[in-house]
C-alpha cells in the first residue's frame, strides 16, 4: 500500500478561496433579486416562510459586487456589519498559518458559542417582528 503524503496546511484553506472566487464569478451574472433565478431557497424560509439570520445573504454579496452597499446593508444588515468581518478575520487567519505551515483552528469556547447564538436568535426574531 502506498505511503500517504501529509496534506500541506496552507491546502484547505487555498481550496475554500478557490471555491469562493468561483462561487463570486458565478455570482457576478446571476441577479438573485430576479426572479427565476437557478439559485437554492434557503431551507429554514422554505419551510417556516420566516427569515433566518443568514437570508438574503446571497443577495448581499450580490449587492457588494455590484457595488452598492445600502442595498446590500438592506438584505442582511446583521451580516454585513458582524458576519462579514468576522469572516474575513478568520479566513485571512486560516490562510496565513497555513501558508506558514501551521495548522490553525479557532476556538470560540462557551461564551463565544453563546454570543454567536444570542446574535443569531435576537437577529432572527428582530427581523421576523419587525416586517
Amino acid at each position: 500500500m502506498p505511503e500517504r503524503r501529509p496534506v500541506h496546511p496552507a491546502a484547505a484553506p487555498l481550496a475554500a478561496l478557490a471555491a469562493g472566487a468561483a462561487g463570486v464569478v458565478y455570482l457576478w451574472g446571476t441577479n438573485p433579486h430576479a426572479s427565476g433565478q437557478p439559485l437554492p431557497r434557503c431551507p429554514f424560509n422554505w419551510a417556516t416562510g420566516l427569515l433566518c439570520p443568514a437570508c438574503g445573504g446571497t443577495r448581499m454579496a450580490y449587492d457588494l459586487l455590484h457595488g452598492d452597499l445600502a442595498a446590500a446593508f438592506h438584505d442582511n444588515a446583521a451580516l454585513l456589519v458582524l458576519g462579514l468581518p468576522v469572516a474575513a478575520y478568520l479566513g485571512t487567519r486560516w490562510l496565513a498559518e497555513g501558508l506558514r505551515g501551521r495548522r490553525w483552528e479557532p476556538r470560540l469556547g462557551r461564551g463565544g458559542i453563546a454570543a454567536v447564538l444570542a446574535t443569531a436568535v435576537a437577529w432572527t426574531l428582530a427581523r421576523n417582528l419587525t416586517g
